[in-house]
């Protein structure tokens, strides 16, 4: 809604110098839904524009829109995918811009007004169909649509949302083995009800379990917000990832088109290899690059650590990135380059990753 919101905001300019015509929803000159505006681009510029040419007159009005929304209405906003959890006979209200991704349990979809497209598939999706499992359901101009648990299911929810009934909301989490006291607590909270992480099975979340490539090219995938978007058009292919139906295959293929993880020279990716710390870094950099953040940092950072010197070449750069700014720090005065990381530290280093910006 927000991005609608903005962008009738640049048509009311645009209509004041110029009369547009346009051509019929879904053509080339007026497609229903655009990759920049799904990964929240065209958002970000046309605020950024409007804002730059009118004083703040887009921040202005969205505020304006979430004062109605949450105090008149009763709607919730969520600013990125954000874990949520219905039982049985509960329902989620969507409206203009939302999205929803059903993660287990079983739903169906009641289209009000409007139209509901599955961005994964490129399908629209009608009133009275079972939602697929992983896929994301994108509300376009002027929809309303209701999503009803069967059973009790969780998902993650995008833009503004209402949900009926009893049992339902955000629950903290559905993990048995993270408790109040696990210094991962928070972290994993976050990345849970962020929609950035999920858990091994529907009950636990694994926290002590090695992170492989795979693991990491699907958690760089989430925070990119590309999650649910088709895949990424890729000219690198790696011979052991070519089955589309690995829940890692389009983070793999969105990592590598974008340069952030580089395969082996035999054509390989190896997904189950673990992580180490130094690539960690590594990976993060690229990813902090790939964003335009600064990357630069201070010669000499490493000097406090007596493991500097096991730090690889290729890792330097970004090894002292990561300590300067905070998002890796070492244990007992050591870095520990060469060790592998856990989901639970993972968790920890999104929720930095969130904090620092």
């Amino acid at each position: 809604m927000k991005r609608i919101i903005a962008a009738g905001l640049a048509l009311t300019l645009l209509a004041c110098m110029l009369a547009a015509s346009a051509g019929a929803p879904g053509s080339a000159e007026n497609p229903l839904i655009t990759l920049s505006m799904l990964n929240g681009a065209f958002a970000d510029s046309l605020k950024s524009d409007i804002n730059e040419r009118l004083g703040g007159a887009a921040d202005e009005a969205m505020g304006r829109l979430d004062e109605i929304f949450n105090i008149r209405i009763g709607y919730s906003f969520a600013p990125r995918f954000t874990g949520v959890s219905l039982a049985a006979g509960d329902s989620i209200a969507l409206t203009t811009g939302s999205s929803f991704i059903l993660l287990t349990g079983s739903a169906v979809l009641t289209v009000a007004a409007g139209t509901v497209v599955d961005v994964s598939s490129g399908a629209e999706t009608g009133s009275g169909a079972a939602l697929a499992r992983n896929h994301r359901y994108f509300c376009a101009e002027d929809t309303s649509a209701l999503v009803t648990a069967n059973a009790a299911l969780t998902g993650r929810v995008d833009g503004y949302y209402l949900i009926h009934g009893t049992g339902g909301g955000l629950a903290p989490h559905p993990f048995v083995d993270v408790s109040e006291g696990d210094w991962f607590h928070d972290a994993v909270v976050f990345v849970y009800q962020e929609g950035l992480g999920t858990g091994t099975t529907a009950s636990t979340y694994s926290p002590h379990l090695t992170v492989s490539r795979a693991m990491f090219a699907t958690v760089l995938h989430r925070i990119d917000g590309a999650a649910g978007l088709p895949p990424a058009t890729n000219s690198i292919r790696f011979s052991d990832v070519t089955n589309p139906s690995l829940y890692y295959y389009n983070a793999v293929m969105w990592a590598g088109a974008n340069g952030l993880i580089a395969g082996y020279g035999d054509g390989t990716f190896h997904p189950d290899a673990p992580v180490t710390r130094e690539q960690t870094a590594v990976l993060m950099h690229r990813y902090f690059e790939y964003k335009g953040h600064d990357v630069s940092s201070p010669a000499g950072i490493l000097d406090a650590f007596s493991d500097r010197a096991a730090v690889s070449a290729y890792a330097a750069d970004a090894v002292r990135w990561a300590v300067s700014i905070g998002l890796m720090n070492g244990a007992d005065g050591r870095l520990m380059p060469g060790g592998t990381i856990t989901r639970a530290q993972i968790a920890q280093l999104i929720w930095n990753y969130y904090k620092l910006l």
